[in-house]
């Protein structure tokens, strides 16, 4: 079964990079975890627009994304270099990117409501990238006017393109080629694997829900609350007179009583939009066993993952979600 189609808001860091962006159309992510992580989690096929200075620019289909070899003075933008911290970032990872609708809008308006409250309750940007949900693509597919032109066509001099991995050896990692696991490269591996809905249907079932069409169900990432940030959010993608959701919270080790607390404290903060709770790890202590109330508990595996490092793609392949059971 396909898997879907989302929508992102990327941030860019200053003018300049934005006007390079929208120039070549691409789009494009530094050598960081965030850069890797970001790359990871937009699919070729997914929807983007810009955003920078409390504005979103254009909206843009992913027709190609490309990690390059050797990319520190790659053109068109500047390499990052940190006095303080003395490291230098630039951008392997890009994206291709072919215009699809024209607009320069704010922020607030309310097609964008959803993208808002989650950089509002942040303080700030400090991502690099949003994902929105279905309903805002579908209000943004609408606004401005439909791209009647092709941005300017980069020029590369001869590159080699790689494939990004990720290693569960710490001593493998050679940066930008091979990336630490991690909790967010985990819960973009589940987010991408729940997607698939043959996948989500799995889980539901194994987790005896009831009273809901879970096919119509969509996965967001990080969800800002008052009370943190819940990792991955299952809504409605499109609301009928009831909103409801499902949090999950994942976390690459041992679950601890803080972290069952802290997705209680989520669904108390949705209230009764939300119908379950789903805390994810590899393991869960005592205390979470004796005290997890309604909250699901399922385990994750990756029982054919070579550790020296793997794609993304084999990494979501790889991945077994189980209820836990005494």
């Amino acid at each position: 079964m396909k898997q879907k189609i989302n929508y992102y808001l990327i941030a860019v860091s200053n003018k300049k990079n934005l006007e390079l962006c929208m120039k070549y159309g691409l789009a494009g992510f530094t050598n960081s975890i965030n850069g890797a992580w970001a790359f990871l989690d937009i699919n070729v096929g997914d929807f983007i627009s810009f955003i920078y200075g409390a504005r979103v620019f254009n909206l843009y289909k992913v027709s190609k994304k490309i990690a390059i070899e050797n990319a520190e003075n790659l053109p068109p933008w500047d390499t990052i270099k940190f006095k303080e911290t003395g490291k230098t970032y630039y951008f392997p990872f890009r994206f291709e990117l072919e215009l699809i609708r024209e607009f320069n809008e704010m922020l607030v308006r309310y097609e964008f409501t959803y993208i808002a409250e989650n950089l509002l309750l942040r303080g700030g940007y400090r991502k690099t990238h949003f994902q929105a949900d279905q309903t805002t693509l579908q209000n943004v597919s609408s606004l401005g006017k439909v791209a009647n032109k092709k941005t300017e066509k980069l020029n590369y001099p001869s590159i080699k393109t790689f494939t990004p991995l990720i290693t569960i050896k710490k001593e493998k990692v050679k940066i930008p080629y091979i990336y630490k696991f991690s909790e967010i490269f985990l819960q973009s591996i589940i987010k991408h694997y729940l997607s698939k809905k043959e996948n989500l249907i799995k889980l539901i079932n194994s987790l005896n829900f009831t009273n809901s069409n879970w096919i119509n169900f969509e996965v967001l990432s990080e969800k800002a609350l008052p009370q943190g940030h819940v990792d991955l959010l299952l809504k409605e993608a499109i609301p009928l007179g009831t909103s409801k959701q499902v949090v999950i919270e994942v976390k690459t080790k041992k679950a601890t009583l803080k972290d069952l607390e802290q997705i209680k404290s989520y669904i108390e903060e949705i209230g009764s939009d939300c119908v379950r709770g789903i805390l994810i790890a590899k393991d869960f202590n005592k205390k979470v066993l004796k005290n997890k109330g309604n909250i699901e508990l399922v385990t994750y595996d990756f029982p054919n993952i070579k550790k020296d490092g793997c794609s993304i793609e084999d990494f979501i392949n790889s991945l077994i979600l189980e209820k836990f059971t005494l």
